[in-house]
């Protein structure tokens, strides 16, 4: 029987974000990228003030996006 790889790490809140607060990554991705080169913890505030979104999220979509950029 194939079993699939469960989701780890930020990619994981995912789901609970996009349902919680009604829009896809993408969006929280751009959201990020227009508030500029803040530090992880600025973004997250960001995230936090602007958008009242939850630490748990907010800390868990800056970390992916971080991650990804060169």
């Amino acid at each position: 029987m194939a079993t699939q790889d469960k989701v780890k790490g930020p990619a994981s809140y995912f789901p609970s974000i996009e349902k919680k607060y009604g829009q896809p990554i993408a969006h929280w991705e751009q959201v990020l990228a227009l508030a500029g080169p803040l530090k992880h913890m600025e973004l997250v505030n960001h995230l936090k003030t602007a958008h009242e979104m939850g630490h748990g999220h907010a800390n868990a979509l800056v970390a992916w996006y971080l991650a990804k950029k060169p």
